[in-house]
C-alpha cells in the first residue's frame, strides 16, 4: 500500500496536492491541525479517484504529537509505505520586525521549518530502507527574495530551502529526491486579505496563480519523470521576479 502524506492538506494548496496525488494512484494521508470539517471535505474529493484516504490530526510544530500520531500510524501500518511527503503546512504572522512578538516569530518558524524537520524525521528511515522516496517542500517567493513585513516567514522558508539542498545530497544515492516549490501569489484562504488589485500589477501574467497549478508541479516531482531532479527550487509565480 503506497501512500502520500500532505501536511496542511485540508485546504488551499494542500488540498489541491492531495487530489493530484490521488489522481496519480496514491492513497492519501491528509494531515490537519484543527479543522476536521475541511479535512473531511478534502477526503471526499480524494475518494472520487478510487483510492484510500486517512485523516491524521496533529500539529506539525509539536514533535510529541507528530511522533505519537504519525509515528504511531507508521508502526501500526507495517505493510504500508509513505513514498511521497509534501511538507506544505505553514502559517503567516505578518508584521514589521520592530513590532513582532516572540510568539509571532516562534510560531511561524516552528510550523514551517521545525514542522518540516519533525515530519520528515518520521518518514525518512522507511524511505531509506525502501530505497525510494519523494520529498517535496512547499517554500515561497518570500524565502527566495525576502518580503518586508515577513521577516519570520521569509526566514522560515529560506531555512527550508537550505534544508532541501542539504538533505537532497545526503540521500540521493538511496533514490530519494528532495525538491522545493516556491509559489508566488496563489489564490487561497491564506492570501484573501491581501490587496489583490494592487499586487496583480506586479505580476507579468496579471493574475494570481491557482492551487491546482501548484499541485501539477507537485505531481511531476512525485512521479518517475522527475527521477534525476533533486535539490532544486522551482518557482511558480507568473513571472514575478525582482
Amino acid at each position: 500500500m503506497k501512500y502520500a502524506l500532505v501536511t496542511g492538506g485540508s485546504r488551499g494548496i494542500g488540498r489541491a496536492c492531495c487530489v493530484k496525488l490521488a489522481q496519480l494512484g496514491y492513497n492519501i494521508l491528509v494531515n490537519y491541525k484543527g479543522n476536521r470539517a475541511a479535512a473531511e471535505e478534502t477526503a471526499s474529493l480524494i475518494e472520487i479517484h478510487g483510492v484510500k484516504t486517512e485523516l491524521l490530526a496533529f500539529d506539525v510544530a509539536d514533535k510529541d504529537s507528530v511522533r505519537e500520531e504519525l509515528g504511531g500510524w507508521i508502526d501500526v501500518n507495517k505493510g504500508s509505505l509513505i513514498e511521497v511527503l509534501v511538507n506544505n503546512a505553514g502559517i503567516r504572522q505578518d508584521t514589521l520586525l520592530m513590532s513582532m512578538t516572540d510568539e509571532q516569530w516562534g510560531s511561524v518558524l516552528d510550523t514551517s521549518l521545525q514542522g518540516m524537520y519533525n515530519v520528515t524525521k518520521q518518514v525518512l528511515n522507511p524511505m531509506l530502507l525502501n530505497r525510494y522516496g519523494r520529498i517535496i517542500n512547499m517554500v515561497s517567493l518570500s524565502g527566495l527574495k525576502g518580503m518586508p513585513g515577513q521577516v519570520n516567514y521569509s526566514a522560515a522558508k529560506a531555512g527550508m530551502i537550505g534544508a532541501t539542498k542539504a538533505l537532497a545530497q545526503e540521500i540521493a544515492k538511496r533514490n530519494i529526491t528532495v525538491n522545493a516549490i516556491a509559489p508566488g501569489f496563489i489564490k487561497t484562504d491564506m492570501t484573501e486579505e491581501l490587496n489583490g488589485k494592487e499586487l496583480v500589477n506586479l505580476i507579468p501574467m496579471k493574475r494570481f496563480g491557482m492551487a491546482e497549478e501548484v499541485a501539477e508541479l507537485v505531481g511531476f516531482f512525485a512521479s518517475q519523470q522527475s527521477s534525476y531532479i533533486t535539490g532544486q527550487v522551482v518557482s511558480i509565480n507568473g513571472g514575478l521576479y525582482t
